[in-house]
């Protein structure tokens, strides 16, 4: 068994590790649809991807209903059917605490966490009809925090629990795990109008015990995996991807 012509949603899909997600599932033969907000993205995405394979772009907002309801059933009508769901989608918000207001805590928390739930929602009939999968990405900020991040760290840490209550919820039709991805560096996923040369320094790459800082290439690796035949006894888990950055202990000398 193979990916070959089955048929993906992407959220998020229009650049960084989405893009490069979008681009490993068409290159293994999959049908694509790219759920992105930033319709300059999304649609840059669709022109540079159609060459490696059938990929639809639908502009979506995943904290809104109507716009999930809508792109499943696009992808569905478009490509006949779904076999994957990649929960990529999310925004970030570095604000202190005392500055950050509940619209801002609540678009995060919708965008990122809420917006998986609605994509798993709408996207679990079809995904049941064809024993799919879904993969949630999260982040390393799950399990660790830097000051400042308290809506984008909550969020990340609500999808991996949203992984496990899914895959229960879900299965045995449906699987679902999660990717916690570290520091990932996007600088050439961009689109082209925010696109540039990373400035990684040695030390930024030291500090990972991979010696190496993460690269989108590595999430969309194991989102393949995840989706595919080899992983049917894999489910309700969450891989931490950061070049084991979160189990390197770091004393000040």
């Amino acid at each position: 068994m193979s990916l070959k012509d089955k048929v993906a949603l992407v959220t998020g899909g229009g650049q960084g590790i989405g893009k490069a997600i979008a681009l490993r599932l068409l290159s293994s033969g999959m049908k694509v649809a790219l759920a992105e907000a930033d319709a300059e993205a999304g649609q840059e995405a669709e022109a540079e991807l159609k060459g490696k394979g059938p990929v639809l772009f639908v502009e979506t907002d995943v904290a809104s209903e109507a716009d999930v309801r809508r792109v499943v059933e696009l992808t569905e009508s478009r490509f006949g059917g779904l076999d994957a769901l990649i929960n990529n989608a999310g925004i970030n918000m570095v604000k202190p605490l005392a500055e950050l207001t509940l619209d801002e805590w609540r678009r995060v928390i919708d965008t990122n966490l809420t917006g998986q739930m609605l994509c798993a929602k709408y996207a679990a009939p079809a995904l049941k009809a064809r024993g799919g999968a879904i993969v949630n990405i999260a982040s390393t900020r799950a399990m660790m925090s830097e000051p400042n991040t308290e809506s984008y760290s909550a969020s990340k840490g609500g999808i991996v629990a949203l992984t496990h209550a899914l895959a229960a919820s879900l299965a045995p039709d449906v699987r679902v795990n999660c990717i916690s991805p570290g520091w990932i560096d996007v600088s050439a996923w961009k689109k082209s109008s925010e696109r540039r040369q990373a400035t990684l320094r040695p030390e930024d790459h030291a500090q990972h015990l991979a010696g190496r800082v993460g690269k989108p290439e590595d999430i969309a690796a194991l989102a393949a995996y995840l989706i595919g035949p080899d992983a049917g006894f894999i489910t309700g888990a969450n891989f931490v991807v950061d070049g084991g950055m979160t189990r390197k202990m770091i004393y000040v000398e």
